[in-house]
């Protein structure tokens, strides 16, 4: 966080300013959420509508994520407070990211899995009929299974994925609740 001056004149106010690289799914809860915490939109500050080239340096997952630019009063009463809530808000920002990853990251590597072991069997079923003399009996048997690590991981990814989204589903919710209470205990601190 840097601070800047805005004039030196009468009703002076002095700002501290903060960056936040937020995923794109998460703007909207990013922009109605700081307020809460005291923070307002930069409004010397354009949102860039595609990430800059500095940016993707920086974070390689800067394709996926926009820049938002904040401001508060430094001279806001209860920042230490505040500061602890909007903490509390960012970490449960980054476990509904986490658990909306888990949905996919256990029926990818199984997938994957059975579809490498298919294509093992269908490689021992193309030498086992290349083979002098061909072996047509063992490339039929290596070839059904290999076949059937070919189509299965698309049905396993499905079901895989729907488990684990059943079972993730209340979590978020927990702490999309959890992430309510806090901006409401944010809110409250600063209309005191």
């Amino acid at each position: 966080m840097t601070a800047q001056n805005m004039n030196s004149g009468p009703g002076y106010m002095s700002y501290e300013y903060r960056e936040v690289m937020v995923p794109k799914e998460f703007i909207s809860i990013y922009m109605d959420s700081y307020p809460c915490f005291g923070w307002e939109a930069d409004p010397n500050r354009q949102v860039p509508e595609n990430s800059s080239g500095a940016e993707w340096e920086k974070n390689p997952n800067a394709h996926n994520s926009q820049t938002l630019y904040f401001r508060r009063n430094r001279s806001i009463s209860n920042k230490a407070e505040l500061t602890r809530l909007q903490r509390n808000f960012d970490s449960c920002v980054k476990e509904i990211e986490t658990l909306n990853r888990s949905k996919t990251t256990a029926a990818l590597t199984v997938s994957l899995l059975v579809g490498i072991l298919g294509t093992g069997f269908m490689a021992g079923s193309v030498f086992a009929v290349t083979a002098e003399p061909p072996m047509i009996w063992l490339m039929i048997l290596l070839a059904v299974p290999g076949f059937i690590g070919w189509i299965l991981p698309y049905f396993l990814y499905r079901t895989l994925e729907d488990r684990k989204e059943a079972e993730v589903h209340p979590l978020i919710e927990q702490k999309y609740d959890e992430i309510y209470v806090i901006c409401e205990k944010g809110n409250n601190l600063i209309y005191m």
